[in-house]
Formats: structure tokens, C-alpha cells, sequence
């Protein structure tokens, strides 16, 4: 029997919209910029851009956003990964939360580093492209 593998990352589709939405931010900034018009919306657009583009980036480059195997869980972030032996990670468990009037849910792993510090790292579905009520039960059948 082969090594069981699971992996989740952010929507393929969302961070194409996010790059199209970025595109389009930069082109209306280039717009407003060559006309010389309309201080205020130069800077919502220079604002729109630049947060489109870190999210975008970040979905791009952080993929998968969590991996996990029999030998522990891998987080990817912007600049770096991060590998968790299963004997350093504490406690999975899903958090359910209300936000504007909605019932939400995160996965939150808690982990200790080699050096003995406390790590919570916490999942939404943006990150994981799924229900984390659905992948807490599939990351813990690959727990030993």
C-alpha cells in the first residue's frame, strides 16, 4: 500500500480572478495617472493594486497551503515551509465561529517547535479550497 497523501491549496480559480482583478486595478491607476485626474481615486486604485497583487501572489506561491502524510503536516506560506512531525502537533480541531451574521469555520493546528514555542496556525476555506469540517476528519485518519 502506497503513502497516503492529502493536499489542499487555495481555489485555482480565485487566484486567477485575483490576477484578472489586479490587471484591471493597474489599468485604471495607468488611466487616472495619465490624465492627472482624480487624487483620490489614484490612491484607492494604487491601493486596489497592491492588495490584489499580495493576494494574488500569495495564492499563487503558496500552493499546496497545507500537505500532510504519515509523516506529519507541511504549512506553505509567502516566503517559506514549514514542515510538523506528528509528534509535535498537539491538537486539531475545528472552530466554529459567527461573522455578519453567518456561522463560520476555521482548522486550527497547534503545534510546538523543536524549541519547545507554541504554534497556532489557523486555515480558512479560502486557504484550503474546502470546508474545514471536511478536512479536519481526513487530516486526522492520516494521523498515526
Amino acid at each position: 500500500m502506497g503513502e497516503q497523501v492529502r493536499e489542499w491549496s487555495p481555489a485555482p480559480g480565485l487566484v486567477v480572478c485575483a490576477w484578472l482583478f489586479t490587471v484591471a486595478a493597474a489599468a485604471w491607476f495607468v488611466a487616472l495617472t495619465a490624465t492627472a485626474a482624480d487624487p483620490a481615486g489614484r490612491l484607492l486604485a494604487g491601493v486596489a493594486v497592491v492588495g490584489a497583487g499580495i493576494a494574488a501572489a500569495f495564492g499563487t506561491r503558496a500552493r499546496p497551503r497545507l500537505r500532510v502524510d504519515a509523516d506529519g503536516l507541511t504549512v506553505t506560506g509567502m516566503f517559506r515551509t514549514h514542515h510538523h512531525p506528528w509528534p509535535l502537533v498537539r491538537e486539531v480541531r475545528v472552530l466554529r465561529i459567527r461573522r455578519l451574521g453567518r456561522q463560520t469555520s476555521l482548522l486550527e493546528v497547534d503545534t510546538v517547535t523543536t524549541d519547545g514555542d507554541e504554534r497556532l496556525i489557523v486555515f480558512g476555506r479560502l486557504d484550503l479550497a474546502a470546508d474545514p469540517e471536511d478536512v479536519a476528519p481526513q487530516l486526522l485518519a492520516l494521523r498515526p
